[in-house]
């Protein structure tokens, strides 16, 4: 395929139609004083000549809609059918056109090749400012032509390429391009297929971008590592404002890090997360970033696995974060109870600009049905309270002392006690003592309950147990990979840090407070032209609040979440890349630190030099000498001496 060109496809001298010679000499002039607005005609209907002769020379059909709308801004192509080849005859025409500022091409089969062709139209077009290109099959080499626009192009704010089959590979085109184009404003790269690995690009993009303002990710596979990196990136953005996530299968471990990233984000407006398989728990995980939250203005929620505890939950966020900005909760499918009703009319006074969509209120999401309490539970923890034996409650019944009495009794003696029973519950009760319908209650099931209801509260606590160590364990993992995420997208030269107290001593070291994430905070990263020693001296920056008394308590106002000191500890000896550097310089470990500093950590592992110290080295090894028993010829052998003495 011959490289596409202006002059390759232009017309030439001989194909345009020849001048009539039928005028005399005596018109020559008024000709000559035509001649100006005949030029101009001309080179208004340049763009259509040179569309007409370029769908001749590649053998296609021209488009009428083009023809009839070349004076428009708009030019809406979608659904053509143009293919390749169209596409070459379009973006011929086009490299010289003024007037078209937006191209939209989405549907028509252009592929790779038609990328191509529109890639050098676009080397040469600084007219055209929004281009879609959704649903071409582009696939990976036409991503490859379209990172070239990005990096090439200057007058481009967004461009549309969902649906493309773009898989996890091609995400990697984008970021290199958009990490050093700010040009770009939009991007759409919905439908289409990244997924762990394309995260982790994605979330490079974001990292290094300070353009992007809209996002749209939505029916991708971002999920586990994946949307976890993503989130590692959106934490250190300062542009994104409008973020669609949905249709991603997120999960409780992407809004783990979805909630960790809000703590710090202060730039995001619109967050989409709707049928990402989000729970109850998934839903807890993101109120915590939003309790520091103080710029996010809507959030959809929809067609996630939420019940009215997700919804009370998340109006309780609001209710109890006075500076919050949420003012639209999208939980459309949610089914809510007069408690959630009542909650929402009182935090709608405080924030009267809050609006939540809810399915509506009953149904068996909202209300659960009440919890049915054992009879035989009920009358244990009776005697329990009270020290009593059952014999001691039914020895005014039970004379024989057999553990059998009539029903009737037994009734008439529960009724006439405080137990707190019912009457179906005492009905209940007769059942279950009575199954042979005999007409005589055996209590001394009650006996053998109390033994079973042991059992199963041991039972239900070790479940109980092993749930919140696992849930803990995949937390950790979470927040593990979340952290390295982070490492890997911040730019070099900064440190993320969370907002922190007033400042006491202007004059004294900075102490900033810490993120809840133990110590991954702390990252230190290599020198950026953007926070060099020049710029700092040049510019005044305005560090967040620092030191106080009072101890940390983030709030939701919008400080400056990041900042980079990269010369600030030039005084400073250098530390080994090895060990972490704390605000003040000096050489810090999360873990070490405490123990070395604070006389009353950790006194087991303080006292246990100590205790070594007197103990011989060999004790260990008498203990194990003593703890084995002597060979039985020994002791015969002992048994002999004695007798002989």
């Amino acid at each position: 395929m011959s490289t596409l060109s202006f002059d390759s496809l232009c017309l030439k001298d001989e194909d345009c139609p020849s001048p009539t010679h039928s005028q005399d000499l005596d018109d020559e002039f008024d000709s000559d004083l035509e001649s100006d607005g005949d030029e101009k005609n001309n080179q208004e209907m340049s763009t259509a000549e040179v569309y007409m002769q370029a769908c001749k020379l590649v053998g296609v059909v021209p488009v009428s809609y083009f023809l009839r709308n070349l004076d428009s801004p708009t030019m809406s192509l979608a659904h053509h059918g143009l293919g390749p080849l169209g596409c070459r005859a379009l973006a011929t025409a086009l490299v010289t056109d003024m007037t078209i500022n937006t191209l939209e091409l989405a549907d028509n089969h252009i592929q790779a090749e038609g990328a191509k062709y529109l890639a050098e139209m676009l080397r040469a077009n600084f007219t055209i400012q929004h281009l879609d290109l959704s649903n071409n099959h582009l696939k990976s080499a036409g991503a490859e032509y379209v990172a070239k626009v990005l990096l090439d192009n200057i007058s481009l704010k967004s461009i549309k390429l969902s649906g493309n089959k773009f898989n996890d590979d091609d995400a990697k085109y984008f970021g290199d391009a958009l990490s050093t184009n700010s040009r770009i404003k939009e991007l759409d790269l919905s439908h289409n297929e990244f997924c762990g690995k394309g995260g982790e690009h994605l979330g490079q993009l974001l990292a290094n971008n300070e353009g992007l303002e809209v996002l749209d990710l939505s029916w991708n596979r971002l999920r586990m590592k994946g949307a976890v990196a993503f989130c590692a990136g959106l934490k250190v953005n300062m542009m994104l404002k409008h973020l669609d996530l949905s249709w991603n299968g997120f999960g409780n471990e992407g809004a783990l890090a979805m909630g960790e990233a809000l703590k710090f984000n202060n730039t995001l407006v619109h967050l989409n997360l709707g049928n990402n398989r989000l729970t109850n728990e998934g839903v807890s995980m993101l109120c915590r970033g939003l309790e520091f939250n103080d710029t996010l203005r809507v959030l959809l929620l929809a067609y996630n696995s939420l019940t009215v505890e997700g919804a009370l939950a998340l109006v309780n966020v609001v209710k109890h974060t006075p500076k919050t900005a949420l003012e639209e909760i999208n939980i459309c499918n949610v089914l809510v109870n007069e408690n959630f009703v009542h909650l929402l009319e009182l935090t709608c006074q405080e924030h009267p600009g809050l609006e939540v969509q809810y399915g509506g209120v009953g149904g068996f999401i909202a209300k659960k049905p009440p919890k049915r309490v054992d009879p035989m539970k009920v009358i244990q923890d009776y005697l329990d309270q009270r020290k009593l034996r059952l014999w001691d409650f039914f020895r005014n019944i039970d004379k024989d002392g057999t553990m059998r009495v009539p029903v009737a009794d037994f009734r008439k003696a529960v009724q006439q006690s405080s137990i707190p029973l019912d009457r179906y519950q005492i009905e209940e009760l007769i059942q279950r003592l009575d199954r042979d319908r005999t007409g005589m209650v055996d209590y001394r099931g009650l006996a053998d309950t109390r033994k079973q209801m042991m059992k199963d509260h041991r039972r239900q606590l070790r479940k109980v147990e092993s749930r919140q160590k696992k849930e803990k364990q995949k937390s950790d993992r979470i927040l593990k990979t979340f952290q390295s995420a982070v490492e890997a997208v911040t730019p070099g030269g900064s440190m993320v840090m969370s907002p922190g107290g007033p400042k006491e001593d202007s004059s004294g070291p900075q102490h900033f407070s810490a993120t809840p994430l133990s110590s991954w905070h702390h990252i230190v990263m290599s020198n950026s032209s953007r926070y060099s020693v020049t710029n700092l001296s040049q510019e005044h920056v305005h560090l967040p609040a620092i030191g106080g008394s009072t101890p940390y308590r983030p709030t939701s106002s919008p400080a400056v979440r990041s900042c980079s000191q990269p010369n600030l500890l030039s005084d400073s000896p250098r530390s080994p890349p090895g060990k972490s550097i704390s605000a003040h310089g000096a050489h810090s470990d999360p873990e070490m630190g405490h123990s070395k500093l604070s006389p009353t950590a950790n006194s087991l592992t303080r006292s246990r030099p100590a205790l070594n110290a007197k103990q011989p080295q060999g004790k260990g090894r008498t203990r194990r000498a003593r703890k084995k028993k002597p060979k039985k010829p020994a002791e015969k052998d002992a048994k002999i001496r004695t007798k002989i003495k």
